[in-house]
């Protein structure tokens, strides 16, 4: 985490009156980081998703509901903190229309054919094939705090 981001982490909790969580990951969404992150910023994106895959080749803990995240653009400056609510897996032929309308990128068929582009790259940088139903990390989230 860069000095910026963790100045934006520590000057939320000043005053909040609680303890501050111990773990913090920070990170963009996506290809299109600026767009995803001012989706967050204006409160239309409250979703995300991932393939379930990556988690286990990049040897990463799944996310938890509780766990706060640092939503960075794409110069790496912290935008908005967000804490997940819900996590389940589903293969992504079974994701329903409103959790990808929640992702707010658009209607169904954007979100599908984004993330049918997005996983698939993604993937084959792995050495890894996309498949319609392939187990997708879906997350729920809500922002507590904006820059």
């Amino acid at each position: 985490m860069n000095k910026q981001t963790e100045k934006f982490w520590n000057n939320y909790w000043v005053g909040q009156g609680q303890a501050k969580p111990e773990k913090v990951e920070a990170f963009q969404f996506g290809a299109e980081a600026d767009w995803l992150a001012d989706l967050v910023v204006e409160g239309k994106k409250t979703a995300t998703c991932s393939a379930h895959v990556l988690y286990e080749v990049e040897n990463e803990p799944l996310p938890q509901v509780g766990q706060y995240n640092i939503v960075l653009d794409a110069k790496e400056e912290p935008v908005a903190i967000i804490r997940v609510t819900e996590v389940s897996i589903m293969p992504m032929n079974e994701v329903p229309v409103e959790f990808a309308l929640a992702e707010g990128e658009g209607d169904y068929e954007f979100w599908w054919s984004a993330h049918e582009k997005f996983f698939t790259n993604e993937l084959e940088a792995h050495g890894l094939e996309y498949s319609e139903s392939m187990p997708l990390v879906c997350e729920r989230f809500e922002t507590i705090h904006t820059k």
